[in-house]
C-alpha cells in the first residue's frame, strides 16, 4: 500500500469512530428518558405459535402491568412476541434493531425504535437501561447477551441485577455443564456465581423476581461483595465501576505514575 492510500485508510478509520459515537449518543438520548425497563431476549426463529413465543407475549404484558417498559432486539420471534405483549398492554415497547445481511426484520410492535450498526453499542444499551434480563430460548445472539450480563456482574463491573432464564427444558443441559465441567471439574467458576441467575418455567415468577429486585425487596447474588459507587462511576454515568488501572506512564523524574 502506497503512502497516500495508507493515509486515506487511516482517515477512514478515524471517521468510523464518529459513526460509533453517534450510535451511542442517539441511544443514550433516547433511552435515558425511558424509566424502569426490562430487556427480553430470545430467538428470532421461533414462530408466533410456539409455546415460548406465547409465553414471551404474556411476559411483555406482565412487565407493563408492573410499570416496566419492555426492551427487545426489535426483530421477529420471541422479540416480536414480547414487544406485542407490551404494546397491546398499553406500555412502552422498545426495539433496539441491528442492521444485518439477513434475518433481522423490525417487528411492527415498537413505539420506540432505534437502529444500530454495531452489536457492541447495542449491547451497552441493553444493559445500561434495564432493571433486569428475562431470557427465553435462543441461539448465539441470545447466549451472547446472557454471558455479557453474567461477566459484568461476576467481575463486579456492574451491580448485580436479576437475570431469569425461561424454560427448564431448554436451559437445563447448559446449566448441568456449568456445574459439572466449569464449577466442579475445572473450577473456572465459583459456586456463588450460580446466584447470578435463576431458572423457571413461569413468566409470572420471572416478572415478580425482577420487580422485587427493582424495589429493593430482593438482593441479587448476596454472596458477592458490595461496593459503594466509586468516583469514576458517578462521573461517567455509564453504569460501570472503575478499579485499579494497570497502564502506567513515566511521570516527572522518570518514575511510573498510574493513569
Amino acid at each position: 500500500m502506497d503512502t497516500n492510500a495508507r493515509r486515506q485508510s487511516l482517515s477512514l478509520e478515524s471517521w468510523r469512530v464518529f459513526r460509533i459515537v453517534s450510535e451511542f449518543v442517539e441511544g443514550v438520548e433516547t433511552l435515558s428518558q425511558l424509566g424502569p425497563a426490562v430487556s427480553v431476549f430470545g430467538s428470532a426463529r421461533l414462530p408466533a405459535s410456539h409455546p415460548h413465543s406465547v409465553l414471551a407475549e404474556r411476559c411483555g404484558a406482565l412487565l407493563v402491568q408492573k410499570g416496566f417498559a419492555v426492551i427487545t432486539g426489535g426483530g421477529p420471534g420471541i422479540m416480536e412476541a414480547a414487544n406485542k405483549g407490551a404494546r397491546e398492554a398499553g406500555g412502552t415497547s422498545v426495539g433496539l434493531n441491528i442492521v444485518l445481511p439477513m434475518e433481522q426484520n423490525p417487528n411492527p410492535w415498537q413505539n420506540i425504535e432505534l437502529e444500530f450498526r454495531y452489536f457492541f453499542v447495542r449491547k451497552v444499551m441493553f444493559v445500561k437501561y434495564a432493571k433486569g434480563f428475562i431470557i427465553f430460548p435462543g441461539g448465539f445472539g441470545t447466549m451472547d447477551e446472557l454471558f455479557e450480563a453474567l461477566t459484568l456482574m461476576q467481575t463486579l463491573k456492574i451491580e448485580p441485577f436479576p437475570v431469569v432464564l425461561i424454560g427448564r427444558d431448554f436451559w437445563s443441559g447448559l446449566l448441568d455443564w456449568f456445574r459439572g465441567t466449569l464449577r466442579d471439574e475445572y473450577k473456572t467458576v465459583s459456586p456463588e456465581d450460580f446466584d447470578l441467575f435463576m431458572l423457571t418455567d413461569s413468566v409470572e415468577e420471572a416478572v415478580q423476581f425482577v420487580w422485587e429486585s427493582s424495589v429493593g425487596e430482593r438482593l441479587i447474588a448476596p454472596k458477592l461483595p458490595r461496593f459503594a459507587r466509586d468516583r469514576e462511576e458517578r462521573e461517567s454515568g455509564d453504569g460501570t465501576r472503575g478499579g485499579v488501572k494497570h497502564r502506567r506512564i513515566l511521570g516527572d523524574g522518570g518514575h511510573d505514575s498510574a493513569i
